[in-house]
């Protein structure tokens, strides 16, 4: 039985500052996942997957004009699959603008929910599937210091460092 493109998940590899990027869809020319070297909970290869460098072309490109300083906003078409919660939290996240960054509470407030949700705000954040696009890199600490990110500390430091930030 062939799989379908419905269930068929497309991916390639792009090489970056932050280290190989995986790049994932399910052949729609929308992106589902960008995951980095070692990320908490991110994505690897898997048997089946078609690897299919063509159809994220324009996202390399717009990552290598990123990485170079060039593209302060992504145009992607994304299609993930969160909860409710989560597509709005990540909304947000889309639009903390480029040089700029929030808190977890001011995530929260954006999105009218309780203070009492900023852990789940926080949540929703780490389990973003769209490293450096979906700009969760952007979101400190309500102190101003840089704290969890699941590609890792350095690597936030680092997107930080490039967008003007630190």
């Amino acid at each position: 039985m062939t799989a379908s493109p419905e269930t068929t998940t497309y991916y390639t590899t792009v090489q970056s500052p932050l280290g190989e990027l995986l790049l994932t869809g399910d052949g729609t020319g929308a992106l589902s996942s960008l995951s980095v070297p070692g990320q908490k909970g991110g994505r690897t290869v898997q048997d089946g997957w078609v690897r299919d460098p063509e159809a994220f072309a324009e996202a390399e490109r717009q990552l290598g004009a990123y990485f170079r300083g060039e593209l302060k906003e992504f145009r992607l078409e994304f299609r993930t699959q969160g909860t409710d919660f989560r597509e709005q939290v990540w909304a947000a996240l889309d639009a903390v603008p480029y040089g700029a960054t929030t808190t977890y509470g001011e995530i929260a407030r954006t999105i009218g929910a309780s203070r009492a949700a900023v852990r789940a705000v926080g949540g929703a954040i780490g389990a973003n599937p769209l490293l450096v696009v979906r700009p969760c890199h952007r979101v400190i600490g309500a102190d101003g210091t840089l704290t969890g990110y699941a590609g890792g500390l350095e690597r936030k430091e680092r997107l930080l460092g490039l967008e003007g930030v630190l």
